[in-house]
């Protein structure tokens, strides 16, 4: 009988100890919410002020002067001198217009035809040509070890008319050109040109090409 009292007595303690232990307020984890927050940047606030924008030229545009030698079939060569304006479209494709004139003569036929080809012993060959360009090859020309500028060698072909006796010539004009970039605004240029026409100036009509070969200084602007 005490035997069972005794564990009748354990079971209850231990029934009320579990109850006890159950409603026992259990204590909450910590969190940051008490933690101070974190601290915002203050603003800088700066005036803005009107910043001009640079007027930088592009210098598409060139234009200038040359001189050089043209040779007229059957005519020999003489002294021509010219003018030439252009247009850069890209960096590598362009147009230009030239007017040029040169003095021709016809004296080595006076001395085998009484009063030679010409109304008079020379004549002026006027020109006038639109073509477009490609420059081929960019890169430097140097001039010692530390010294260089930039250079252009370029294609072009066109159309123009040329004025030789009172007769106007259609004409296909073709070349090559080298160009020196001496500075921002000049530049030194050499040209060879075939001017191709027909002329029947000898008794019947003849294609006759007519090389030419100028040096002259450009402008960019």
């Amino acid at each position: 009988m005490q035997t069972s009292h005794l564990c009748a007595s354990t079971a209850l303690a231990l029934c009320t100890l579990i109850a006890a232990h159950a409603q026992t307020p259990q204590t909450a984890a910590p969190t940051d919410a008490g933690k101070p927050a974190a601290e915002q940047p203050i603003p800088v606030e700066v005036a803005r002020r009107p910043v001009p924008l640079p007027r930088i030229p592009t210098r598409d545009f060139f234009g200038g002067l040359y001189a050089g030698s043209y040779a007229t079939q059957n005519f020999g060569s003489s002294g021509v001198a010219g003018v030439r304006l252009g247009y850069h479209i890209t960096e590598d494709v362009f147009i230009e217009g030239a007017v040029g004139s040169a003095k021709v003569s016809d004296g080595a036929f006076r001395q085998i035809l009484p009063g030679g080809i010409f109304v008079n012993r020379s004549e002026r060959l006027t020109y006038a040509s639109v073509a477009a360009g490609y420059n081929a090859i960019t890169g430097e020309a140097f001039f010692g070890s530390n010294r260089a500028k930039a250079m252009q060698a370029y294609l072009l072909g066109g159309i123009g008319s040329t004025r030789l006796a009172d007769q106007r010539h259609q004409t296909l004009v073709f070349g090559a050109g080298w160009r020196l970039i001496l500075s921002d605004y000049a530049t030194l240029q050499m040209d060879w040109r075939e001017h191709l026409f027909s002329l029947d100036l000898l008794g019947q009509r003849q294609s006759t090409r007519n090389p030419e070969f100028t040096l002259g200084i450009t402008g960019n602007f």
